[in-house]
């Protein structure tokens, strides 16, 4: 309290500097730039208040949340013309890239501009954000690659063989396919049949946008995507982009009000006399020299804007927002890699449930899953959380076989119609390192008491016996898990079994399905958990909740074989790799990661 007060205090003094910096933070008739390079997420990252030791600092990603915060303040204030996207590259999943298209077509919609401009060409995603905008500018000599979608599964059975490794997988469900890599040379009918479905999903949703976007029929925009890639000019004359032109050509344009768009003819930007002559106040060379004025960053346009605001000085009311991010595991071994502890997120579940500032939570669920003992304790704490306060689940790009396991026990589920979705099936593999072994010239002899004391042992095979006892094992689990989602979608199990067989849907068709509620993303869930909390919840903001206790972090110890084995483009193997060194003797709902960048 003592902290919030100095720091208002100070804003207070500070005032007439701050509201005379928001006065010149936006010119009239200016635009507001976005830069988007690199990762994209839903959620901002939490900002570190304290570092304990020096490393160099890494750019934070741009985060939808912080672009719908763009976007109110821009549809609030009348001296902004609007938006002006500078798109480099972006990363982010088919989810992600969804909220903030929508994001951006809000901004659109509450009155702003948005003209897009790609200085490197444009890819599939970044044409797809793209069309959101009133118009699209890219770099000249660029390409332009409206590719659609592609799965590549890569199979080592081979591979192994030779080495003398033999795997052993058990799976219970026909689209279970996380372990088919390991004992097949192609994709099963299973699989090819779910991915599929899953890519005319996608390419259905990239068509309709550049459809709508670019103002043409979708025959037309299907034609797009099959003859490409086209270079700047070509794109051009097909009207896929509005003009082609260089960063100072585009500001010249924008202060002169000459950029065409999707409904006027596209044209290639010229700097000579004629447009000089068109140049409102003079001459292209007096546009050019005052464009740079009518350009701000949003860095500054938002750091002004928040100057003027004062930090709370009472504990208010939150809406919690706890994150269920990377595969699931029950304690992380190591840094590195992207996961979700159960050790933290019990922790955090708890604070959440025993904090009364909490009014509700939203369960932030971005995982393929992982272990099927940690996904059950999460899962078991989001119910006890939900028979005390409102839960809603967001499911960000994946929420698979464990990470659809612990959103089952929220009040209401909801997704984007890109999201991958269910996988409601468990898979066991291991590996029989005997031929390995005798091929290094390595002999192994046992003694033992008790006839399965070496059962996990892996310089030999499984009898009959024992396969017969890890089947068992697994339908117990899988039995478990068909009871969590039909107890959580209010179903009988019967109903629940179809939909099951590890098989994954998208959104549209989970929700279709009954799996899922309602489609949409963060804004969505948090209106709906708005509407359960009542009237008093539409001035509470959201707020990641953390451990309430603290947890040591696990070491910063390198991952060597994950990493290779996704430089050379093994990233399924690589997600079970690490799998497995995190969840060592364990059962795992996890959905394997090749078909999650749908590219």
């Amino acid at each position: 309290m003592i902290a919030a007060l100095l720091v208002n205090l100070l804003r207070l003094l500070l005032l007439p500097v701050s509201a005379l910096r928001w006065a010149f933070a936006a010119p009239r008739g200016g635009y507001v730039v976005l830069e988007i390079d690199g990762r994209v997420v839903d959620l901002q990252p939490p900002r570190v208040r304290l570092a304990l030791s020096w490393r160099p600092r890494k750019r934070a990603p741009l985060s939808v949340e912080r672009v719908r915060e763009l976007g109110k303040h821009l549809m609030r204030d009348p001296r902004p013309a609007g938006l002006l996207l500078r798109m480099r590259s972006v990363h982010a999943g088919p989810a992600v890239v969804a909220s903030l298209r929508d994001a951006l077509l809000e901004i659109r919609a509450g009155g702003k501009d948005i003209v897009a401009y790609l200085p490197m060409g444009a890819d599939t995603t970044m044409l797809l954000l793209a069309s959101a905008a009133r118009a699209i500018v890219v770099g000249p000599e660029t390409m332009v690659s409206p590719l659609g979608f592609a799965v590549e599964g890569r199979y080592v059975r081979r591979a192994l063989e030779q080495v003398g490794v033999e795997p052993e997988v058990f799976a219970k469900g026909m689209y279970k396919n996380a372990g088919e890599v390991l004992v097949r040379d192609t994709m099963s009918a299973a699989q090819r049949e779910q991915v599929g479905a899953l890519l005319d999903g996608r390419l259905g949703d990239l068509t309709a946008a550049l459809a709508q976007g670019r103002r043409v029929d979708r025959e037309t925009a299907a034609r797009w995507i099959d003859e490409a890639p086209f270079g700047a000019e070509q794109a051009l004359a097909r009207g896929i982009v509005d003009a082609v032109a260089y960063e100072d050509e585009l500001e010249h344009m924008l202060v002169a009000g000459s950029l065409p768009c999707a409904t006027a003819a596209p044209r290639r930007a010229e700097i000579g006399a004629e447009d000089a002559d068109r140049a409102p106040g003079g001459g292209a060379r007096a546009a050019a020299r005052h464009s740079k004025n009518r350009l701000v960053s949003a860095d500054r346009y938002l750091g002004a804007r928040r100057a003027l605001s004062l930090m709370p000085v009472w504990p208010r009311p939150i809406l919690g927002v706890i994150e269920v991010h990377g595969a699931i595991v029950s304690r992380a071994r190591f840094r590195g890699a992207s996961l979700a502890s159960e050790e933290r997120l019990v922790a955090s579940l708890r604070a959440a449930r025993q904090n009364p500032r909490v009014q509700g939570v939203i369960l932030h669920v971005d995982s393929p899953g992982g272990s099927a003992l940690a996904s059950d304790r999460i899962h078991h704490e989001v119910t006890r959380l939900a028979e005390v306060k409102p839960v809603v689940a967001c499911l960000s790009n994946v929420a698979a076989s464990g990470g659809y396991y612990v959103a089952a026990a929220a009040h209401a589920i909801v997704a984007q119609p890109q999201t991958i979705t269910g996988s409601i099936g468990v898979v066991s593999a291991r590996f029989a390192l005997g031929p390995l072994l005798e091929r290094l010239g390595v002999s192994t002899d046992v003694v033992k008491r008790g006839a399965r004391a070496d059962l996990f042992s892996p310089s030999r095979k499984l009898d009959a016996g024992e396969r017969a006892v890890v089947e068992r094992e697994l339908d117990a689990i899988y039995a478990a898990f068909l009871r969590v989602v039909a107890r959580g979608r209010h179903r009988p199990v019967e109903e629940i079994e179809p939909l099951a067989q590890g098989r994954v849907y998208s959104g549209a068709e989970a929700q279709a399905r009954g799996l899922v509620d309602m489609l949409g993303g963060f804004e969505r869930a948090l209106h709906e958990l708005r509407q359960m909390i009542g009237p008093k919840a539409a001035a509470i903001e959201p707020a990641i909740v953390r451990a309430s206790r603290y947890i040591p972090p696990p070491p910063l110890l390198p991952a060597p074989v994950p990493t290779l084995l996704e430089l050379v483009g093994l990233r399924g193997i690589a997600q079970e790799v690490a799998l497995a060194i995190h969840c060592e003797g364990e059962r795992v709902l996890a959905y394997c990661a090749e078909a999650d960048d749908l590219d």
